[in-house]
């Protein structure tokens, strides 16, 4: 279906996979779309490449599967046939200077009996988890720092030991800041009418065990893998979105930053960049917060003070090639590594083991990855790339007792890439969005929002894209009362 040149045009600022879910979005309801992105490329903080000519992702690498959103999008922009179960799930937490499994049987790292953390735990920390169920209930409010409740209930090892190493894998943040309320609502809201955590847990647990494997798996037709990547990359998945909104009669321009927006009467807007002017009747920001409150200072100056107060963090991948006969025998997709023992990466990804399409596109390589970086370290990631591989390299000598020298080695920043969720996001959000129902075509999405992960962003621009496409709808109906109608 193409898209009425002559109809409602809609401007989505930003082309990370937020903006170009939304153009294709708009532009398959029929809409006009242009979609404008900064950059020289879209598809924000997804990207593939390659690393002694093995595939890989430089950026995010999977996709939640429970959620639809994002696994719905791959197959509408015929990625279907490439959506890839990983080879292996099993991962471990580098904790004490010991490769440990990773515990089953947690929410988030949160056990639902102290057992489930039996060799990752000291015997006190054990004990400390159990003495949850002595303790009186605490009252969490209407939102609570995940980190500080759980150590609270449980103590501080296992916030340590396994919810700061899983958390700071999502969102390169503080565990005693991230809200639990935006992080792990279900958790929040067991936890609100449990008496005790351990119960909350169990609740949670048993939630989800009321959906049968099998049907999870049918939803995704690949089993009941909890995560997903895509044959090639989750790299992929922009450019194939972004020639389905040009199919659909959308343009796509890059190295076009939105500097200006002006209102245009009662409904409309005109957006400014360096090289053209673009009259809308909508326009959708899918940028980071900060451009998307210098751009509404103006117009919605609430909104964007809050905006403007969201913090991210940074960090940095380290993309590795060994020869494959250089590498020891290594366990599962790769290991966390808990802040609390001070080593630089936070987290190892064994790609070639996790992902099938990275070992066949290199039979002879093993390609991993680590990260490095949290919120307040900025200073990790700014050191120098050789720096940074040599720092992995030593990190994964203690933790595996990998040897070898790399073939080839990339790293790449992602500065300011995810932002933070401290307590009280979501209340930060909503009101954000109620300073902006006073401006008619004027909507924001992205990972800024409701979630970080890719679905999350998804769903963020679809809701965008939905209400927007809505108010069209309503303001052609009271300016034309025969629209809508045939005759």
């Amino acid at each position: 279906m193409n898209a009425d040149t002559t109809g409602p045009h809609v401007v989505v600022a930003g082309g990370g996979i937020a903006g170009l879910a939304a153009a294709h979005r708009l532009a398959l309801a029929g809409h006009r779309v242009t979609l404008l992105e900064a950059d020289g490329r879209v598809g924000g903080k997804l990207l593939a490449g390659e690393i002694a000519g093995a595939p890989v992702d430089l950026g995010a690498e999977s996709l939640l599967a429970r959620r639809p959103e994002a696994i719905a999008l791959a197959r509408a922009v015929g990625l279907g046939d490439r959506l890839q179960a990983p080879g292996t799930t099993t991962a471990s937490v580098w904790s004490r200077g010991e490769l440990v499994p990773m515990p089953k049987g947690h929410v988030m790292g949160v056990p639902g009996d102290a057992r489930a953390v039996e060799g990752l735990l000291s015997p006190e920390g054990l004990r400390r988890v159990g003495q949850d169920l002595e303790l009186p209930p605490t009252e969490i409010g209407e939102d609570v720092a995940i980190g500080a409740y759980v150590a609270e209930r449980m103590g501080h090892e296992v916030v340590d030991r396994l919810v700061e190493p899983l958390l700071g894998g999502v969102y390169a943040g503080d565990a005693h800041r991230i809200s639990m309320k935006a992080a792990v609502p279900a958790l929040f809201e067991a936890a609100r009418v449990h008496p005790t955590l351990t119960a909350a847990v169990r609740a949670v647990q048993q939630a989800g065990a009321a959906v049968p494997a099998d049907a999870a798996g049918a939803a995704t037709g690949l089993g009941g893998a909890a995560f997903l990547g895509i044959d090639g990359g989750i790299g992929t998945l922009p450019g194939a979105v972004a020639d389905a909104i040009r199919a659909a009669g959308g343009e796509i321009l890059t190295g076009t930053p939105v500097t200006g927006l002006l209102r245009v009467g009662d409904t409309g807007w005109r957006v400014r960049t360096p090289d053209r002017v673009f009259d809308a009747d909508a326009v959708l920001l899918a940028t980071p917060a900060g451009a998307a409150a210098a751009l509404l200072e103006d117009h919605a100056p609430d909104a964007a003070a809050g905006l403007a107060g969201i913090e991210y963090a940074s960090m940095a991948l380290v993309t590795l090639a060994f020869r494959r006969s250089d590498v020891p025998e290594l366990p599962g997709s790769g290991f966390l590594v808990p802040p609390v023992d001070g080593h630089t990466v936070k987290a190892s990804t064994f790609s070639a083991q996790k992902w099938n399409w990275v070992a066949e596109g290199a039979p002879d390589l093993f390609v991993l990855r680590t990260s490095v970086g949290r919120h307040g370290e900025e200073q990790q990631v700014d050191r120098d790339d050789a720096d940074l591989v040599a720092a992995s390299l030593k990190d994964l000598a203690a933790a595996t007792g990998l040897a070898a020298r790399p073939v080839a080695g990339t790293v790449t920043r992602w500065i300011g890439g995810l932002p933070q969720y401290p307590v009280g996001h979501l209340a930060r959000v909503a009101r954000v969005r109620g300073a902006l129902a006073a401006l008619p075509g004027l909507r924001v999405a992205g990972a800024a929002y409701d979630g970080v992960g890719v679905p999350a962003c998804v769903a963020s621009a679809h809701r965008a894209a939905d209400e927007i496409g809505e108010e069209i709808i309503a303001t052609s109906k009271r300016t034309d009362p025969g629209a809508g109608h045939s005759s």
